[in-house]
């Protein structure tokens, strides 16, 4: 049998598999508009999926149409088809290219959910994953909201229609398409898709313990992938052109360590802990240097780029090292964990409390007294974890005089994630009304803020799964229970089930990651939307944190608890949506 036989075989199985799905689900739009448009997407992991449409008037016709197109490409480009995806129109809006600019200038980039149709026939359309994926609405990092990019527009129709685009007239109509879908795949079962809006066409499931902790292997998976021989991440890709990010932070590269022993608890997976092993060596010998103190004593600094000392370096090679430490039941890196303490006490003014954000190497002159609120939380998280983990008084000591100054300075209005990690770790210890009091502050006035971004913004979960820690010891807290009346706990919860379920929107199923240019590369990874779909470990890093503390939420309260998915407006009017 010749291969293009069989890889028309395996297409069929693959149609016959998704078809009845499509069938209960497909509606047309209804007149103007032709009554069934049909996409079929097809791709084989390596390389950017093809896309076929068919118009008609009724479904089987338009179906077997479709199916012809599909085998026709198969054979003629040998292509081995594991991903497969059908989508239909089901709403269509008029509008102009004018009009569409307009709108455009009111919406973040990257954030235009629909298809676009540019003659009434629909014989030149694109689905809002072509669109998007092939950055055909982006302008660029220093344009912020979404614009009409005629180059790569031309480029995509060109390759795709074999044919330029007449013209960008402000006055020619475009029709705005509602679509829905579905998606199915060698190994997977048919998965049917949300419909135009913040939810699109990714895959509808409810979060439970099961599908969390496959977003944690894949995340998780994804990282130790990105480790290179020599224990040095590749940073990150602009994945619409398969596209590295050619710089390095050597503070995300121990952050990022820190989340994948995260992951390793819950999965025990012995490639993640490989991956795991050669980061933590190359940080330890390649990235940590010592710098005698002038007392005689001697502290360790991580190395950043342009010879800098950061605070938060430091604080995120702790928390790494105490993790490892932890989950291993090892003392190799205790030495080191105090040498990195001592860095950071250096750097903490012992009076006020406060501390000093930059230095630079070997002198531990200051170069910043000040870069970003991050770099305090991080430092005080991590001293209270290396005091969970040795017990030395002088890194609570130091976490208190801290607090001292956050206090006074009103930190709380920052709602930073990582100061939430820090109250919930001290008032383990130290059950004090000024610290329950400041993780409430920390994020009380926040949560309508939470519960609107349209961003993923997956820090925002590591603040809420912190913050919903501490509440949950404050509620058997006879003597500070009352604080609790400071937050509206209805409100938290709301925050806390919109932001979970978001963060899906941010991870790159096989059904979106099959629209860029190297597929196989990003799926299973989570990414930026309005940084071009960027993908960066220590992107990645915040959502897995997030996912792991979530799962550890969901095992607490029932174990396979189900929160359905916060359902939204997806009407045509979300066009508008900020």
């Amino acid at each position: 049998m010749s291969d293009n036989k069989n890889r028309r075989m395996s297409l069929a199985i693959l149609l016959n598999k998704v078809l009845p799905l499509v069938q209960d689900n497909c509606v047309g739009p209804g007149a103007p508009a032709p009554r069934c448009t049909l996409f079929l997407s097809l791709c084989n992991k390596q390389e950017r999926a093809r896309v076929v449409h068919q118009v008609g008037n009724e479904f089987e016709n338009t179906w077997c149409h479709l199916v012809e197109k599909a085998m026709d490409l198969v054979e003629q480009e040998s292509l081995d088809v594991q991903w497969l995806r059908v989508d239909w129109v089901m709403g269509v809006r008029t509008i102009t290219w004018n009009g569409l600019r307009s709108s455009l200038k009111v919406m973040k980039r990257n954030y235009f959910r629909y298809g676009l149709a540019l003659d009434p026939a629909f014989s030149m359309v694109f689905l809002e994953q072509e669109l998007n994926a092939n950055a055909m609405l982006y302008g660029g990092s220093h344009i912020n909201h979404a614009v009409v990019n005629e180059n790569n527009f031309r480029i995509y129709a060109e390759k795709r229609f074999n044919k330029g685009i007449a013209d960008f007239h402000d006055e020619r109509q475009l029709w705005v398409l509602l679509t829905q879908g579905v998606f199915c795949s060698t190994d997977e079962a048919p998965q049917l898709l949300y419909r135009s809006g913040p939810d699109a066409g990714r895959r509808i499931v409810g979060l439970d313990v099961g599908t969390v902790t496959k977003l944690i292997q894949d995340g998780s998976h994804y990282l130790s992938k990105q480790l290179k021989h020599n224990g040095r991440f590749r940073y990150g890709w602009h994945p619409c052109f398969d596209r590295a990010i050619n710089t390095y932070n050597t503070l995300r590269h121990a952050s990022t360590t820190y989340a994948m022993l995260e992951a390793w608890e819950v999965t025990k997976d012995s490639g993640l802990k490989d991956a795991i092993d050669l980061s933590i060596s190359f940080l330890t010998k390649e990235l940590v240097r010592s710098v005698s103190l002038d007392d005689g004593g001697e502290a360790a600094f991580l190395l950043d780029t342009g010879n800098e000392i950061k605070l938060g370096g430091n604080a995120v090679c702790i928390l790494a090292l105490v993790k490892y430490s932890e989950l291993f039941s090892s003392d190799e890196y205790l030495a080191l964990l105090g040498r990195l303490a001592l860095g950071i006490a250096h750097m903490q003014n012992e009076r006020t409390g406060s501390f000093v954000h930059v230095l630079t190497y070997p002198s531990l002159e200051v170069k910043e007294v000040f870069r970003v609120i991050y770099y305090d939380g991080e430092a005080a998280f991590a001293l209270m974890r290396l005091y969970g983990l040795t017990k030395n008084p002088m890194y609570l000591d130091m976490v208190e005089r801290a607090f001292v100054h956050f206090i006074a300075k009103e930190y709380w209005k920052t709602h930073d994630h990582w100061l939430s990690y820090c109250v919930n770790e001290l008032t383990l210890y130290r059950p004090k009304e000024e610290y329950y009091e400041f993780g409430i502050r920390n994020i009380s006035d926040y949560l309508d803020f939470i519960r609107t971004r349209i961003t993923t913004y997956p820090t925002l979960l590591e603040l809420l799964m912190a913050t919903e820690k501490m509440i949950t010891r404050l509620r058997r807290d006879d003597k500070y229970r009352y604080l609790l009346e400071k937050l509206d706990m209805r409100k938290f919860q709301l925050a806390l089930n919109f932001r979970v379920n978001h963060l899906l929107n941010g991870h790159f199923w096989p059904e979106l990651a099959m629209y860029y240019r190297n597929p196989a590369r990003i799926v299973g990874s989570f990414f930026i939307r309005h940084h071009a779909f960027r993908v960066r470990i220590d992107d990645v890093e915040h959502y897995l944190s997030g996912f792991v503390a979530y799962r550890d939420f969901l095992l607490k309260n029932g174990g396979d608890q189900s929160i359905a998915a916060i359902t939204r407006d997806t009407k045509l009017e979300c066009l508008e949506q900020n």
